[in-house]
Formats: structure tokens, sequence, C-alpha cells
């Protein structure tokens, strides 16, 4: 990682500020993420895996809160060619970063990136495969669900919704534990003090995690008919859900 792209977002004092997608952390996101969640390309890798298996020919595929584009550069390995992409995110900074990223690969599809914040419009349609890896956590609850609800509107039967969440456990004496295994995850990557503090209070009303237990409740809200979870690390899953 050059050492311009390497997160150093938090390394020293700052003025207290809620987290914002700007354009410091899009020029340091694939390392924030990758040293920020465990498993990060394992799950991105899963992704494209289940993107492959279900996309359908004549429909698209949306990655929604596509930062610099990670998803998407997996994914169009796995989808068949022929079956457009559509990357959407609400900060302007994430989307240029992903375009020049996306611009230095030999990509199989032209990718078509818009900026759009969700809670006023879900510009999707004829989806059969809908990711949104670490975005629905960043929504205010109060949207969610008609945001979620838009999303299966406009998928095609068969198509499938993933996303990956940070998550609360089940049981709140567990919650501490895994708060404290997680930031030991941090500490293995190179994260000080700090930065692991500064962050956490620049997230606090920010990120607002749900259970798992609440994000399948939503899901099968919205309509979803089947609903599984296919990774699980302490405080972070990842879910599919199907339109049947």
């Amino acid at each position: 990682m050059n050492q311009e792209n390497t997160d150093k977002v938090f390394d020293e004092i700052l003025k207290p500020s809620d987290f914002e997608f700007n354009g410091q952390v899009a020029g340091v996101f694939d390392d924030m993420v990758s040293r920020s969640v465990p498993f990060y390309q394992e799950m991105q890798r899963m992704t494209a895996e289940l993107a492959g298996r279900y996309a359908q020919p004549n429909t698209n595929v949306y990655d929604l809160g596509c930062s610099t584009g990670t998803t998407m550069l997996l994914m169009d390995k796995t989808v068949e060619e022929g079956i457009d992409f559509i990357g959407i995110d609400e900060s302007d900074e994430m989307i240029s970063k992903c375009r020049e990223k996306l611009n230095n690969f030999n990509l199989h599809r032209d990718i078509k990136l818009l900026a759009a914040d969700l809670c006023k419009d879900v510009p999707v349609e004829n989806a059969s495969v809908v990711a949104m890896v670490l975005v629905l956590q960043f929504i205010r609850p109060v949207y969610r669900i008609n945001i979620l609800k838009q999303i299966y509107e406009c998928m095609v039967k068969n198509g499938v919704f993933i996303i990956i969440e940070k998550i609360l456990t089940e049981e709140k004496s567990f919650n501490r534990d895994y708060i404290d295994f997680y930031y030991d995850f941090k500490r293995r990557n190179s994260y000080s003090e700090l930065e692991i503090s500064q962050k956490r209070e620049a997230l606090e009303n920010v990120l607002i995690p749900y259970k798992t237990s609440e994000n399948i409740s939503l899901l099968k809200e919205a309509g979803f008919g089947e609903v599984e979870v296919f990774f699980r690390w302490y405080n972070f899953t990842g879910i599919i859900a199907k339109k049947i």
C-alpha cells in the first residue's frame, strides 16, 4: 500500500465530529476497510461468488454504496458478460475514486456510476442482484425499511439482495466481549489506541448497527421470502435474501 493511501485519518488528536465519506476517507478507503473489517477480502469474494450464481441474463447487477468499486471488480470476474453493472454512492468523492480505480482494469463490461442519496431515491430497476456491503448500517433507521421495500419491488423473481453489516449481539452479555475482540483485531492491524478511540467517537452517531434478527425481520417485512446468513465473525455478518 502506497504511504499516501494508508489510513491515517485518526492518527492525531482531532476536534470531535461525525464520520464522513469525504475526499480524505475516499483516498485511503481500501486500506481503511481492509484493516478495520475482519475477513473483508473473504466477504467480498463470497459476495462476488453469490452474485455469479444468481445474476440473470438481461438484468442488472447493482452495488449500492459502491465506494471505490471493490465489489464490482470482483463481481466482474464471476458474473456473465452482457449483464450490466450499476454502482451508486452518495459521495461524489467515492464515485470519483471508483471511476479512477475501475479505469485501471480491463473489465468484461461497461459499468455505470451514479451519485445518489438512497434516502431520497433508490434508482434500481430490473435487478437480479443488489449488493450493499457495509452500507445499510450508515443509513438512518427511519429510512431503512422503505429503502429495502423499494429494492425488493425493483428486483426480478429469484433475484437476491446481499448485505454485509456490523451487528449487535442477540444477547447483551456477549456484546462487550465481541467489541473487545474487534478492537484487538484493529490493534493487530497497527491501529493505535488514539485511532481506535477517535474513530469510535466519530462513528457513534453515524453507524447504527442492528441485531442479525432485526435485519432478517426487516428483509422479510420488505417482502423477501428466503433469508439466510452466509457469514459471521463476532459482530459482523453477511445475509442473502431472495425474492420468490
